[in-house]
């Protein structure tokens, strides 16, 4: 065997999913095939400028709504899904149990400029891998990364308090907690004063399924009013 092969490492070629060893590590290096599913062109084009730069992780694939998301991991072999939540037409949070369905082996990690008190432990329950917010460090992207990327998740120190709390000390007026993700969404919409048509056309839905979920709401969270809604939140420190 040629001495320059005794070391190898993995490398893309033009095609993204075919990969080849190529001399130069001291050990054969596993590549994680990288998606980002984000709606903004240079928060993609920056993720993907950094993640190329990381040893063992390769961007493969890029998508620009939810529905391109679902589309991405049936059509592309990818490890770890880059997910946002505030994508036109169908959210990340819609498209979450989609990808789990399509594509069960991929770890699906929600990048979100959201706060992780807002929607982490919901999503976790979902089946995300793992939760971080946008203000992160880039070196903990890559962590998280590689971490789902191993089958295990990736629990940040605040999203841990969080889970921790509903186990150990389950607030009795927490009923926020069991609400789904796209419950929670709309719920923190009108709570910040949206009205349900601005809510159902941020959320891409009708205005009646806007309905249908304030009355839900009203009902689970034991509210009579928006008013109310919005004390319910400013109470458990939901909002930003």
């Amino acid at each position: 065997m040629p001495a320059n092969a005794r070391h190898l490492k993995l490398q893309r070629l033009a095609d993204p999913n075919q990969l080849v060893a190529v001399p130069t590590g001291k050990m054969m290096v596993a590549v994680v095939r990288v998606g980002i599913a984000d709606d903004h062109p240079i928060t993609r084009a920056a993720l993907r400028a950094y993640l190329d730069e990381q040893e063992g992780i390769r961007v493969v694939a890029e998508a620009a709504s939810g529905r391109e998301a679902i589309d991405l991991v049936r059509t592309q072999a990818v490890d770890v899904l880059l997910l946002d939540l505030d994508m036109p037409g169908q959210s990340g949070i819609d498209a979450l149990t989609m990808i789990k369905a399509k594509a069960e082996n991929v770890a699906v990690l929600v990048l979100s400029g959201y706060p992780e008190h807002q929607y982490a432990v919901p999503l976790i329950r979902n089946g995300a891998s793992g939760y971080l917010n946008k203000a992160c460090e880039p070196g903990e992207i890559t962590s998280a990364i590689r971490r789902v990327a191993q089958g295990a998740r990736y629990i940040t120190p605040a999203v841990a308090e969080l889970l921790a709390a509903q186990v150990v000390t389950p607030s009795p007026g927490g009923a926020h907690e069991q609400l789904s993700a796209r419950e929670l969404q709309v719920f923190l919409k009108l709570a910040q004063g949206c009205t349900a048509g601005v809510v159902a056309a941020e959320l891409s839905l009708s205005a009646k399924t806007v309905s249908t979920y304030r009355a839900r709401l009203m009902r689970k969270l034991d509210a009579r009013s928006n008013s109310e809604l919005t004390y319910y939140a400013l109470k458990h420190r939901l909002l930003d």
